[in-house]
């Protein structure tokens, strides 16, 4: 077999990374970058690419600036740490880390930045800045020299599906130096096809009025029983998360008019970005969500936090809102659907909210407003279902949305909106507390509760018209984020006046109070309404979530004040737990792996189908890694299963290369070069002892400094009965 660098030669020789293909001069152009050194950087092009039409080259000297993000350090360990931290009687619940914490445990090193300015410089770029917790590395140079440094070609389109708007984006994915695959996790900035729009609904014909309508703070305060709660949100911060700007005057015509008072709203600005000199079409959704929060947590301080709308102003804004460290509840109504959104943004996205999970801070994500089909505005069209991130997240609470009826200030019934956002996510595995939800699959579910969004049964927000400011009517699950971060807010206070930890990652307790007895005093269950593909049902759907808010008895069982988990019924139901267990998407989620081990090439065939994981093989000293958590039910057999083929040029009877098997941590089997075979054997190891656990299951290969050894692994299963 040849060494697996000649395989990654092959794979990456596509690669347009000629002077011509980078549609620069010659003499402009960079030496041609060493394939047989370079690792492709998976997931890096922008969907939309592939339905449009090029129009021509990105001129050479155009400025692009781009976001390099870099990999988490003992992804293991923050994964079981994340889990007891929020787990009531484990010796770590409550203690969140600080950021300083955070970035010493579980962030890139400093020589990792390092390293990346390092190339960036060499290659012709500016280093603009490194963010706080070391995650993202931003950089800006002309085309060319970004076509070089990562390998790609950038080309202008045409995008058909949004009336051919003009857009740019790299053809192909980019790459990085084989010495820094270990390092860099992706680059986002090569396209400005993605942006994220507001989850924002009005009523037809909706004007602005001089006088307010609809759901004031007294109704929806009254209705799920906010107001019962004997806080104010003293003491609580919330961020907005924002890519637009407001006018203060509009919010405090709000407050005036309900008798509000408390912190006047302050702007952060990320990577330079201030709108609130000149708003723009997104003005009212950061009004809405401003005046949301302050109906229901006056007393709160909120922090606007703007940036660009860009995939790199998502990744800073997430970064810096976690280093600033601020705030305990963010509150995010701006989104694009999976599709449309390279999963490279998207991870880096999400490793800033496992930071902020770390730290103690809520999260709550509108589902969007264009029910279980979120790209219906957007590039893929209504045909595709879709869900929308970041609500997406396991780090977020998806918030659903509803039609309230209520009689006079009380809760009277509610339906489901028909547009709420919900379904499953083709990003996310399911998480471990993602339970009795009686939804089968193993990618994570949208949304976790729900709030008043119909438009028809709307807010009263004072924002701006066509002409001028006024009272209008808004709805969406842009309002249901923020009213449920206002609740978030109320718990913090009351939590610190008992001496208990703040909220925090919320869904895990979330689903645990869903899951007892105190489910009916804690959540209004919404039976019924539907979106285009799930209907409601007793507990929890793909619309409403687990329901509404009925806020004191929430808060109450959260404090740990009620309720009792009840016994599992019905024993195990059999099934095969991991998530793309033979590789075939083409990607590694919801496995995590090393950058190209999630491979179709014939040089080592795959036990079934095309794609297979391809640990080692260098010849030189490397270490991959693949893993997957998954969540094994109490009272099951469970076991893992997975066809392995070792093919080594190591000779003799010492182990030199090794292949470790561990479940949280711990070593359970062993392989080496001495199990060479001519093809594949089946493996299988118990781990019914699990049960009831959520485990990480993970292989780390590693090969010494010379005679490669490849560890192919296929066709995996963990299955339960």
């Amino acid at each position: 077999m040849r060494p697996r660098s000649l395989a990654l030669a092959a794979a990456l020789a596509v690669l347009p990374l000629t002077a011509v293909s980078l549609g620069v001069g010659t003499a402009q152009a960079a030496p041609t970058p060493n394939a047989s050194a370079r690792v492709a950087l998976p997931q890096t092009v922008t969907p939309a690419v592939a339905r449009s039409h090029k129009q021509g080259d990105v001129p050479a000297d155009r400025r692009i600036s781009v976001a390099v993000s870099l990999k988490m350090r003992n992804t293991a360990e923050l994964d079981r740490f994340l889990s007891a931290v929020g787990t009531p009687g484990t010796a770590e619940f409550g203690h969140y880390l600080t950021p300083a914490q955070f970035t010493e445990r579980f962030g890139p090193t400093q020589a990792d930045v390092d390293q990346v300015r390092a190339f960036l410089t060499a290659q012709g770029l500016k280093v603009d800045s490194v963010s706080a917790n070391r995650q993202v590395v931003n950089a800006t140079g002309s085309t060319s020299a970004v076509a070089a440094a990562f390998g790609t070609h950038e080309s202008t389109y045409s995008d058909p599906q949004q009336g051919n708007r003009s857009f740019f984006a790299n053809d192909a994915a980019a790459s990085v130096p084989a010495a820094l695959a270990g390092v860099v996790e992706g680059v986002s900035g090569l396209n400005d096809h993605t942006v994220r729009t507001t989850r924002i609904a009005k009523p037809e014909a909706s004007t602005p009025h001089a006088t307010p309508s609809g759901f004031g703070p007294a109704g929806y305060d009254g209705a799920y029983r906010l107001n019962q709660l004997g806080a104010d949100g003293t003491g609580s911060t919330v961020a907005l998360w924002e890519f637009d700007g407001y006018k203060s005057t509009n919010l405090t015509t709000y407050d005036s008019q309900f008798g509000l008072s408390g912190p006047a709203v302050s702007t952060v600005s990320v990577d330079g970005a201030n709108y609130d000199a000149k708003p723009g079409d997104g003005q009212g959704e950061v009004e809405l969500d401003s005046e949301i929060v302050r109906g229901v947590a006056p007393k709160a301080t909120q922090l606007v936090y703007e940036a660009p709308n860009t995939d790199q102003g998502e990744i800073d804004m997430a970064a810096k809102i976690v280093a600033d460290n601020r705030v305990s509840v963010i509150s995010i109504s701006w989104g694009s659907c999976e599709p449309d959104t390279t999963a490279a943004s998207m991870t880096a996205v999400n490793n800033s909210f496992k930071q902020a999970a770390a730290q103690g801070i809520s999260i709550f994500s509108a589902s969007g407003d264009d029910g279980s089909r979120d790209c219906t505005r957007s590039t893929s069209g209504s045909t595709v279902k879709a869900v929308d991130f970041p609500a997406s997240s396991p780090y977020n609470t998806g918030v659903g949305g509803t039609n309230l009826k209520v009689s006079g200030t009380t809760y009277s019934s509610e339906s489901a909106w028909s547009t709420a956002g919900g379904g499953v996510s083709t990003q996310f595995a399911k998480p471990a507390w993602q339970t009795g939800t009686n939804v089968t699959g193993t990618m994570r579910t949208v949304p976790d509760i729900s709030s008043n969004a119909d438009p028809a049964s709307g807010f009263a927000i004072y924002t701006q018209g066509s002409t001028a400011a006024g009272w209008q009517v808004y709805g969406g699950t842009s309002a249901a984020a923020p009213l449920w971060s206002g609740f978030a807010a109320l718990y913090n206070q009351k939590a610190k006046a008992a001496s208990k930890p703040v909220l925090g990652e919320v869904n895990p307790k979330l689903y645990t109070v869903a899951n007892s007895s105190s489910y009916a005093t804690s959540l209004h269950d919404v039976t019924s309404g539907s979106n285009q593909d799930f209907a409601t049902r007793t507990g929890y759907d793909q619309v409403t979530g687990w329901g509404t808010p009925i806020a004191d008895g929430l808060a109450n069982a959260l404090l740990g004040t009620g309720g009792t988990t009840p016994p599992p019924t019905g024993g195990c139901t059999a099934g095969q737990l991991l998530g793309n267990p033979g590789f075939e998407t083409g990607t590694a989620a919801p496995w995590t792996t090393s950058t190209g081990v999630v491979d179709n090439s014939a040089s080592e065939a795959a036990h079934g189908g095309s794609w297979k994981a391809w640990m080692n093989g260098y010849g030189s000293a490397h270490t991959d890694t693949v893993s997957q958590s998954v969540a094994i039910p109490a009272g099951c057999k469970a076991t893992l299963s997975f066809w392995l083929h070792v093919d080594t040029a190591e000779t003799g009877t010492t182990a030199y290369d090794k292949l470790t098997l561990s479940v949280n941590g711990a070593s359970v089997a062993t392989y080496s070069n001495l199990d060479k075979s001519t093809g594949y054997v089946q493996k299988t190891v118990d781990l019914s002892a699990y049960a009831g656990q959520t485990v990480t299951v993970k292989f780390t290969g590693v090969e010494d400094a010379s005679l490669q050894t490849s560890f192919v692994i296929d066709d995996t299963a963990l299955t339960v009965s």
